[in-house]
């Protein structure tokens, strides 16, 4: 057996060795490897995410009818379109448990009140604008309770 033929088989072996030890980890050892769960901001996390659902839908709603001549519909699109800019950083500190979140949710708690008090106007005529409302009520919550 030459030299090459020796390598090869010695690498194949150890390719061979590595794999079988990596199939060989328990649960407990996955486990360890990976984090499962919830994270600590969950409820902030889920509300940004359901604020950022129903706003994009607002704002969509909101074009259209700015397109249609009725520029009534400008505050509200504008305070929605903020809202999903913050929402959106807010929901990527959340979920990173990040240590500006606390800053982030003071400036979003404002952000969603703003949003919340332009919809507010249109919500008895537009579903649309009723349910980002009422999401930013509830993220509006979540966020006082880290702004705190």
């Amino acid at each position: 057996m030459d030299r090459r033929t020796a390598l090869g088989g010695l690498t194949m072996l150890a390719a061979a060795a590595m794999a079988g030890s990596a199939s060989a980890e328990t649960p407990l050892d996955q486990e360890h490897m990976h984090h499962h769960g919830k994270s600590n901001n969950q409820a902030l996390i889920d509300s940004t995410g359901n604020c950022m659902n129903t706003g994009e839908v607002c704002l969509a709603h909101c074009i259209l009818l700015l397109g249609e001549g009725d520029k009534s519909m400008a505050e509200c699109a504008t305070n929605v379109n903020q809202m999903l800019s913050i929402c959106r950083a807010l929901h990527d500190l959340a979920a990173q448990q990040s240590p500006y979140l606390p800053a982030m949710a003071r400036i979003a708690l404002d952000t969603c009140k703003a949003c919340q008090d332009a919809c507010k106007q249109h919500a008895d005529k537009h579903q649309e604008c009723k349910d980002c409302m009422n999401a930013g009520e509830v993220c509006a919550k979540e966020c006082a309770k880290i702004a705190a």
